[in-house]
């Protein structure tokens, strides 16, 4: 039996070779894992992670305002930028400040603390000021923040609370959580409410008969008198003419 021949051999090799560079790729990609979709984004999850934001994580799930984070920043283009107080931030306070706040101006208090869009330290740095946030008051009108930054330095002002933030807790898209070691109290919150019309004296009772009297003065009881003078004026005027005709007869 003739041994094969170079050219053959050659040809082969090539043939296995083309073989291998297909199947291959082929194999691998029937044993690759299907690629897995990112888990939602956990506000409280983070929160947790971090340490130290107990206090807000809690008011966060008390209010609910929480679980509207969550949806809103897995659902949306935007993204969220949250300024979380830590819990020496809340011990802070004056004493009754929370218990003192109804379970709106709770709500509003937290919503205070979330811009409704992703912003980086260096967006915030250059931002035209005030910058809305999710925050608003009864009357509608919505409470804001203004920001100001120099070099690797961000303050942000609430306009009685000033505070500088320098620890970043999340920063990547589409949402960035940032460390505030004061808890931002909005103006609102700081100015005296107006103060409540007092109602009528008696506002039920009947308006004044008509019979001349200012309102509200007892009427003047009408038992007859009226009428027995002016009989007796008529009876006198109808007498003198009487007597005047028969003095001229």
């Amino acid at each position: 039996m003739a041994a094969p021949s170079a050219s053959s051999l050659i040809a082969l090799s090539l043939t296995t070779l083309l073989a291998a560079l297909v199947l291959i790729p082929a194999a691998h990609a029937q044993s690759a894992p299907a690629p897995t979709a990112p888990e939602p984004l956990d506000i409280f999850a983070i929160l947790k992670k971090a340490g130290g934001y107990d206090t807000f994580a809690r008011l966060l799930n008390q209010t609910r305002v929480g679980f509207q984070i969550n949806n809103q920043v897995n659902n949306s283009n935007e993204g969220l930028s949250v300024f979380a107080p830590t819990d020496n931030a809340f011990q802070n306070l004056p004493s009754g400040t929370l218990n003192n706040l109804s379970d709106q101006q709770k709500v509003s208090l937290l919503l205070y603390h979330v811009l409704p869009r992703y912003y980086t330290l260096e967006n915030l740095q250059t931002i035209s000021n005030p910058v809305r946030t999710q925050a608003t008051g009864q009357d509608g009108g919505v409470f804001v923040l203004n920001f100001t930054g120099q070099g690797n330095q961000l303050n942000v002002s609430t306009g009685v609370v000033q505070v500088t933030i320098y620890n970043t807790v999340r920063k990547d898209p589409p949402l960035a959580v940032y460390q505030v070691d004061k808890v931002l109290i909005p103006v609102d919150f700081t100015q005296p409410r107006p103060p409540t019309a007092s109602p009528p004296a008696n506002p039920g009772a009947p308006a004044a008969a008509g019979n001349g009297t200012s309102p509200g003065a007892p009427a003047t009881p009408d038992n007859g008198n009226g009428a027995v003078k002016k009989g007796l004026g008529l009876g006198l005027v109808s007498g003198i003419s009487f007597l005047c005709m028969w003095v001229l007869i």
